[in-house]
């Protein structure tokens, strides 16, 4: 638990550094378009220095669902709270949505209104180009933070930093061609920002939703983690393969296959070889459940209903009581097989006279346990009495 505490306490402190420094540059980007906008008349970089304003809102977003969602698991949440992470990531992308269409939209009334439509200077383009490299040295420091960490919040913040640096590149462009006598192209660069920035907030909402519904993690990390069930020795196979995300941290169910006569503490031995070497091998993995199956109980085959140990037992004991067999038994197995129910006992030798007598008497065991139902098979293995 405190090793899980500590991996949270760490992730959070990344997140909230990496996150930091995003929000001075976004301050500083947000002032500087916003007043070269007005100052240097470009509709398009006073659109992207409000788009750098949702940045700095996200960025608190991030911080504060990162910090809840770095909370350990407790009896309410007993698999955390990173589902505050997915929420907080929809949240984002419905904020970008609403900047982008309301970027568009102004934009698009100016090129409707040509008297609208702005002349942008050198100082708006020259800050646009600052803007580029910034943003982009933002989104690789964050993105590097959000790829250790498995943070989908992060990694959707990421995004949004590379999409002002995109937005950016539209505002050079638009600028440029308005300079060289274009007097639109301000305000359709302005336009493609806010398509953009559309078309990003509704893919992070997408994705989330696919989370909150529980959606199966993406085909790569499936056929990874199939990979590792398989290469664990005493797995014959699996099946029920389950997963699901939560904050950008995997969850898996599986049934694996083993031998049926194996014991239960070799079959939970391999189950929690499983899970180790999935949480090991595979960095997303966050919990692992695994249960034991002796059959793919997932076939259509029709089992007949099985009895219960003492059931089968007592019935066994009943029979042979009547043949004069009581004394001189050992331990019961019993096993439950695909070809039916298989029974071992234990038998002292040193109640027989002699070898005959003992086959003789394990013929007559065998036969009367077998009209015991649920019985399909009788083995009875004889030892020297201790």
């Amino acid at each position: 638990m405190n090793e899980t505490a500590n991996h949270h306490g760490d992730r959070y402190q990344d997140i909230r550094r990496v996150t930091a420094i995003g929000t001075g540059i976004d301050l500083l980007l947000s002032f500087l378009k916003l007043i070269f906008g007005f100052i240097g008349n470009s509709q398009a970089l006073i659109a992207d220095g409000i788009h750098s304003l949702s940045d700095l809102a996200t960025n608190v977003l991030v911080i504060v669902s990162s910090k809840q969602g770095a909370k350990a698991p407790d009896e309410d949440h007993p698999y955390g709270h990173a589902r505050i992470e997915t929420m907080a990531t929809v949240a984002l992308g419905l904020v970008l949505a609403i900047v982008g269409i309301g970027i568009g939209w102004d934009a698009y009334q100016r090129i409707l209104n040509p008297e609208k439509l702005m002349q942008p200077s050198i100082w708006a383009l020259m800050i646009a180009i600052f803007s580029i490299f910034s943003k982009e040295w933002v989104y690789w420091i964050t993105i590097k933070v959000a790829e250790k960490h498995h943070s989908t919040l992060l990694k959707a913040n990421a995004w949004h930093a590379r999409s002002d640096s995109i937005s950016s590149v539209i505002v050079v462009l638009g600028i440029a061609g308005t300079m060289l006598g274009y007097a639109s192209f301000d305000a359709y660069a302005a336009v493609g920002v806010g398509i953009m920035i559309i078309k990003i907030g509704g893919e992070l909402i997408l994705q989330s939703l696919k989370e909150l519904m529980e959606a199966a993690v993406d085909s790569e990390e499936v056929k990874k983690i199939e990979g590792v069930i398989l290469s664990v020795d005493g797995v014959k196979g699996f099946h029920e393969l389950r997963t699901r995300s939560m904050g950008g941290r995997t969850f898996v169910d599986v049934h694996i296959q083993v031998e049926p006569a194996i014991s239960v503490s070799e079959g939970h031995f391999i189950s929690e070889m499983v899970r180790w070497k999935l949480q090991s091998e595979v960095t997303s993995v966050e919990d692992t459940v695994v249960h034991t199956d002796v059959e793919d109980d997932q076939s259509e085959v029709e089992h007949k209903p099985l009895r219960a140990r003492k059931e089968i037992i007592n019935d066994i004991l009943e029979k042979w009581h009547s043949l004069g067999i009581g004394s001189g038994l050992g331990k019961f197995s019993i096993h439950y097989l695909p070809s039916g129910t298989k029974v071992i006992v234990v038998v002292h030798l040193e109640q027989f006279s002699s070898i005959a007598d003992a086959r003789s008497r394990m013929e007559q065991m065998q036969k009367s346990a077998l009209e015991v139902d649920g019985c399909d098979d009788l083995r009875v293995h004889f030892c020297a009495h201790e």
